[in-house]
């Protein structure tokens, strides 16, 4: 299907890694600290893609417009930092997914909105990221997703056109941004939308319900 494609580019959280338990971990621990229940990892993980602002919006029920968000958010990321490798894994598939792109002698990268300061240490922490030869986090270019300007800059730094790339998220806003730089689109069934999403709508040029599925896809691909 995807017969040209040079590259494979990755959203990371929800689609590559599942961050969830940790990044629940470090939003609970705040409710702990307040003498607060415990909250179960189900109700975290269907916002683990909105970071934060998901977290908090579960464990507090606030927004960003409330006078104390920017003062939780810090508590929150500095919670998060202290955590953030001891629960996250690899989703099942993904190493041999990412093994298979290489014999095939397809380059691959991740575009992330998570930021630089969260985003370097997860992925020199992982040994997954070793081969990746593109990391683009939410802060390296003036814009987020679901602008194509990340896309875009993982493209640059792969010297690639963008329409030899694919990219492949668990978000909405991953399959506008894509489309919007002019890649291929894959929408990942399996991330944390998964369950309460219709990726059908989303304008995807494919949907997978797990990631070695991706590779039917690339079946025409090989190695050169």
């Amino acid at each position: 299907m995807f017969s040209d494609v040079a590259a494979v580019l990755f959203d990371l959280d929800g689609t590559l890694i599942d961050s969830a338990p940790d990044l629940g971990a470090a939003a609970d621990k705040m409710r702990l600290d307040r003498g607060l229940p415990s909250l179960p990892l189900e109700l975290y993980r269907p916002m683990a893609g909105a970071g934060a602002r998901g977290m908090l919006g579960v464990a507090f029920g606030i927004t960003p417009d409330h006078a104390d968000y920017a003062g939780l958010r810090e508590e929150f990321f500095t919670n998060y930092e202290n955590c953030m490798t001891q629960r996250t894994y690899a989703f099942s598939g993904i190493a041999e997914l990412i093994d298979q792109l290489l014999n095939r002698g397809l380059a691959w990268g991740v575009v992330t909105n998570k930021a630089t300061r969260f985003t370097r240490p997860l992925t020199q922490g992982m040994n997954l990221f070793s081969t990746a030869r593109a990391v683009v986090a939410g802060d390296t270019t003036p814009h987020a997703k679901p602008h194509p300007a990340p896309l875009l800059e993982a493209a640059r730094l792969l010297s690639l056109e963008p329409c030899h790339c694919v990219y492949v998220g668990d978000d909405e806003r991953d399959v506008a941004a894509g489309r919007a730089a002019g890649m291929r689109t894959v929408a990942a069934s399996y991330g944390y939308l998964g369950g309460s999403a219709d990726t059908r709508h989303w304008g995807a040029d494919a949907h997978i319900h797990s990631p070695l599925e991706l590779l039917a896809l690339l079946q025409s691909v090989r190695k050169a």
